[in-house]
């Protein structure tokens, strides 16, 4: 009895890390495939005009890769095509990987966000962007960045 009790302890423990709903506001399956440049970065023309766009883990820059061998490889696109707010150059790095969520796009039935730091210089205080390779959505660049130009 106490076997049965505590393997149902564990199964409700396990399945609840992960809700069946998704908290995801801004998915677009129907949003138009992603461009690529000669530079390798993608190629953006809107500009958010929602300040949570990229800085709030319910509203990411869904930047959907079709094979998930290479998450890393649509994120570096999309980040290294971004300046800072007056054309700098930005560097940045990957801190963690949080927020889970139910998804049919993914082996597991579950993704998962990139949190990314990005600094230039001149900035006074870092800031961080949530990414989503694992749902589409339209490509814009979050408030507060610049665009490189061509």
């Amino acid at each position: 009895m106490k076997k049965i009790f505590f393997f149902l302890i564990l199964l409700i423990s396990a399945t609840s890390c992960i809700s069946t709903k998704s908290t995801l506001k801004n998915v677009d399956d129907n949003a138009p495939d992603l461009i690529l440049k000669k530079d390798n970065t993608f190629a953006i023309t809107l500009f958010a005009k929602d300040k949570k766009y990229g800085y709030d883990p319910d509203y990411p820059v869904n930047i959907f890769y079709r094979n998930t061998k290479d998450e890393t490889l649509n994120e570096t696109r999309f980040l290294n095509a971004l300046t800072g707010p007056n054309g700098e150059k930005i560097t940045y790095k990957r801190l963690e990987t949080c927020c889970p969520f139910p998804t049919k796009r993914s082996d597991m039935g579950a993704g998962f966000l990139n949190v990314y730091e990005l600094t230039w210089e001149g900035q006074k205080k870092p800031i961080t962007l949530y990414l989503n390779v694992y749902e589409k959505g339209i490509l814009m660049v979050p408030m507060g960045l610049g665009l490189k130009k061509e």
